[in-house]
């Protein structure tokens, strides 16, 4: 069946039968004491289906679980015999799907994102952050929101020739349309398959404001477009920035740029006249949110002058991800990462309720975001946001009867 067939194909909500599969068993290696620990951790907090993912390196998820609307449910296991060395998993191959979609612009209503479109130009994403809450949409498509989201992508070639035809489709308004609102158009793919590039310059042309947002270098590639775009008041990027520890941002974002690399996409953007928002996101309680102002304070000193956070959410299987993740790598933090969560999120692991969704809500959520503004103000942070202009817009159309009149005149 294609991904666009199981995206639309409804599931029933009826219960899921588990299968226990054998894991693999290639290579040996003497299991560590971290091993050990996360071991009696996953049969402590009910996880014994996580044992048999060791955590890959490059990768970030610790585990491949089915996608919550399969009816059959797989479980790898091991089986462990008495003195006998655990396997070391094979690594990942990153698998590309090139898919042909009919539209390429997605509309939102939510009353707390600052936009009312996107372009994605791949799902899925290699970067491999665990808290990524693009995550669970893999599931659409029969996948896993684990490490099937980092491996198995979905790749859009066709976007700048879609792009260019719903810019020309009758009573379109501008105005600027939003790439990375879910997966990264600056991931390590784009390198081969360029198409963010395309879009932009589909979008240069027209004259079409845009907003970007990564935590990829690579965005300093199209300074070429970006540059003349900003001084025409039509691009602004914004980079995540999660902390400025490159032991951690490795352990949180194995595939992504590292802290000081985007310290000087900012730079770099900043030089060439492109506004740049950083962005603390998301803030782990208990793992990075110390470094708030320590965050801000960099990104000023690079240049950017606008700045944003979120509050960690765990919707649907990111649950689970983050507790896999935490017993990975945070074994002695769980219980108090998971209770900080908990009382930003009214006693749950997650509230989808609009408004609250990004900051949180109680005591603890309060604090962080009077840290953030009062961090914000003393460096002279968003008192001026950049606006983008939209009345410079020529669709196709427009652009070819102007064409013909200009021809037409010298006949006259």
């Amino acid at each position: 069946m294609s991904p666009a067939a199981l995206a639309e194909t409804p599931r029933a909500e009826s219960p899921r039968r588990h299968v226990i599969v054998p894991g693999p068993r290639e290579g040996v290696r003497e299991p560590s004491a971290r091993d050990l620990q996360r071991r009696a951790l996953l049969r402590d907090t009910g996880r014994p289906e996580a044992l048999a993912d060791v955590l890959r390196r490059g990768r970030g998820a610790p585990t491949n679980e089915t996608g919550r609307f399969e009816r059959i449910a797989r479980e790898a296991f091991v089986e462990e015999m008495p003195g006998e060395e655990e396997d070391e998993p094979r690594p990942l191959r990153t698998e590309v799907i090139e898919e042909r979609p009919r539209t390429i612009i997605a509309r939102n209503d939510s009353p707390d994102i600052g936009f009312d479109r996107s372009i994605n130009p791949y799902r899925g994403c290699e970067h491999g952050c665990f808290y990524c809450f693009a995550r669970p949409t893999h599931a659409y498509h029969g996948l896993s929101a684990g490490l099937d989201f980092e491996t198995k992508l979905f790749a859009k070639p066709n976007a700048a020739e879609l792009l260019e035809r719903e810019l020309a489709a009758k009573g379109y308004v501008p105005k600027a349309i939003a790439l990375g609102a879910n997966t990264d158009p600056y991931q390590p793919v784009e390198r081969r398959y360029r198409i963010t590039r395309g879009i932009l310059e589909v979008l240069s042309r027209r004259d079409h404001p845009v907003g970007i947002v990564t935590k990829s270098h690579l965005v300093t590639r199209d300074i070429d477009i970006l540059g003349p775009m900003a001084e025409r008041g039509l691009a602004k990027v914004a980079i995540s920035l999660t902390t400025l520890d490159p032991v951690l941002a490795r352990k949180m974002e194995p595939r992504a740029a590292s802290p000081a690399r985007r310290l000087d996409a900012i730079k770099r953007l900043t030089d060439e006249g492109v506004p740049v928002t950083v962005l603390v996101a998301p803030i782990v309680p208990a793992i990075n949110d110390h470094e708030i102002e320590r965050i801000l304070e960099a990104a000023h000193a690079a240049g950017a002058r606008e700045a944003g956070y979120v509050l960690l959410r765990l919707p649907h299987e990111l649950k689970n991800l983050a507790r896999d993740w935490l017993i990975d790598h945070y074994p002695d933090r769980l219980d108090r990462v998971l209770s900080l969560v908990r009382d930003t999120r009214g006693g749950k692991e997650y509230d989808a309720t609009w408004g609250a969704r990004q900051t949180g809500q109680g005591p603890y959520a309060w604090m962080i975001g009077r840290r953030f503004e009062t961090a914000a103000k003393r460096l002279g942070m968003n008192e001026r946001r950049a606006r983008l202009r939209t009345d410079l817009f020529t669709p196709p159309a427009r652009e070819r009867k102007r064409a013909d009149a200009d021809q037409l005149s010298l006949f006259a």
